[in-house]
Order: structure tokens, then sequence, then C-alpha cells
């Protein structure tokens, strides 16, 4: 009675067995995707979101007899933020580590720059690994062996001396935390720099120097603008490492004035006051992740999400 032929009469339910097709290929990538990204989920559930909600539910115990007791009192937030020498350590704290991200990024830079383009991949390979091996001591070691240089009698002051020049004084001073900083970021951030400016295309500064642009123009006009993403992150990871360091103030840098790190120590210590502790941290941590949200926004503006 039908005198269609088959392939014919199959045609109709080919677009739904595509469609179903299409569907179940999402959903599998969908739970490939869940499954990839799961450790991530729970490594930042348990070791970064649980830890900041206590750390945020803290904020609001009191200590009473020095112990601590759940409560819900804002006390400790006004305590805390409604002290001039909070804001003065807040305030003192930014300058550093921003000084410490700028100071870096122009001394990273040619370094970079150096291993980047100018040098053979072996003498590159070489710097790498030069700049790796600062991490295989402890940064606590290394901060020692500064007290041992800038001390008032250590080997900076003997040089300067036979050189006719006087003594300066760098130990316990925001010098002093500043050369801390740098010590712990400087290598991290040459190469986090490094790695951004050899993606860079080649064709571009080809093409620039073709134009007979001069080589500085071509590094402000070509190189640095590819590189920008890079050189951002450098000086973010600088920031952020500088900001919470406790080693370079105390030990560089004398502990006075104090830094937030160090501010952090002495309420733990005076009273068992940890709820004033964690209205520190949590306060650093919102400035972090306003910088850090700030820097990348500038970093990948005009770029898109890739």
């Amino acid at each position: 009675m039908n005198s269609l032929p088959h392939s014919a009469r199959a045609l109709p339910a080919a677009p739904g067995r595509r469609r179903r097709l299409v569907l179940g290929h999402r959903a599998s990538r969908g739970v490939y995707a869940a499954v990839w990204s799961l450790p991530l989920a729970l490594w930042q559930t348990l070791f970064f979101v649980l830890p900041l909600g206590f750390l945020l539910v803290l904020t609001f115990w009191v200590v009473q007899n020095y112990r601590l007791q759940p409560d819900f009192s804002l006390v400790n937030w006004i305590d805390v933020l409604g002290g001039a020498s909070f804001w003065k350590t807040y305030f003192r704290t930014v300058a550093l580590a921003l000084g410490s991200a700028l100071v870096a990024t122009v001394i990273a830079f040619p370094c970079a720059y150096a291993l980047a383009f100018t040098v053979s991949p072996a003498v590159r390979r070489l710097g790498v690994l030069l700049l790796v091996t600062p991490f295989f001591t402890s940064y606590l070691v290394r901060v020692y062996s500064w007290m041992s240089i800038l001390s008032d009698h250590g080997a900076l002051n003997a040089v300067l001396k036979s050189l006719g020049v006087g003594a300066i004084s760098v130990l316990n001073s925001a010098a002093g935390t500043l050369v801390g900083y740098l010590t712990l970021c400087l290598p991290l951030a040459i190469l986090i720099q490094l790695m951004s400016l050899a993606n860079v295309d080649r064709s571009l500064i080809e093409a620039a120097h073709n134009l007979r642009c001069p080589r500085w123009r071509t590094v402000f006009s070509v190189i640095i603008p590819s590189a920008r993403v890079g050189i951002v992150v450098a000086a973010v990871f600088t920031f952020i490492l500088s900001f919470g360091d406790f080693v370079s103030p105390t030990y560089l840098g004398g502990g006075n004035p104090p830094t937030l790190s160090i501010l952090i120590t002495d309420f733990t210590k005076s009273g068992q006051q940890w709820p004033r502790a964690a209205v520190v941290a949590i306060t650093m941590i919102v400035t972090l992740l306003a910088a850090v949200s700030l820097a990348l926004g500038f970093a990948y503006r005009g770029r898109g999400v890739r």
C-alpha cells in the first residue's frame, strides 16, 4: 500500500536522532569536564572556602579570661578598624608591597628580556636553572644571610668604607624589608616575565624592524604590550607575597613600625586575641582580592577571554 521507499520513510526521524546525539555528546562533555575539575573544586573547598568561612566566624567571637567564647559581637571589628594605628600599619604594608612589586618589575624586565631575546638556548636554560636554584634553600636562611651583609658591621658597610663612602644603615629599616621582599619575589617575577616574553610573536618584532622602528620603540610599542599579561601577573605575585610576608619585616625591617603580618602575631600573643587577628587577616584577604581583580582587569583589557 505504501509506495515510498524505505530510505525516504526514515528521513523524518534523522533530525531528532541527530539532536539526541548532540545532546548526549554535550552531556558527556559536561560530565567529563566536571570529573576533571572536581579535584580543584575539592581543593578550593577544603583549603580555602572552609578555612575562610571559619576565619570570618571567628571575627565575631570574644575572648574571656584568655579563652575563646563563641558569640556574635562586632566589638573586634570596631576595635581594630576604629584605631588609627591599624590604618597606619595598613597603608604602610600596602606601600611596601607596591614598592616591592614596582622595583621587582623594573629589575626583572631587562633580565627576562635578555634571556628571551639576546642569549643562546643553552645560556637561557642555565639562566632558568640559576633562577630556580634559590628556591632550593629556605627563605629564612636567605634572610639570615642578608642580615650578616646589611648589618652595621656587615659586608656592605665594609665595602663602602673601603671605597671611602660612609657607612649606611639598611638593617632594621624599610630598605631592609624591601631587600627581603626582592629576595623572595625577584626570581619568580623574572621567570613569569620570561615565559610571557618567550611567547611574543616574533613576526611582529621583525615587522617593526622592517619598518625601521628603533629598538627602544619596538620594546615599548610591540614587546611590552604583547607581554602585558605576564608582566602584570608577575607584579601581582610579587605584591601578594610581599603583602603577607612576615619574615622580612621582622628580621630585616626590625618589626618596628610593624606590618599587618606582624600585627597579627602581636594580637595572638597579647591575650590570645585570635578574633582581632582574624579581622586583620580578613582585611588582608579582601585587599588582595580587590588588588588582583583590578590588576587582572587591566592585564586582559581589550583581549577578551582566552
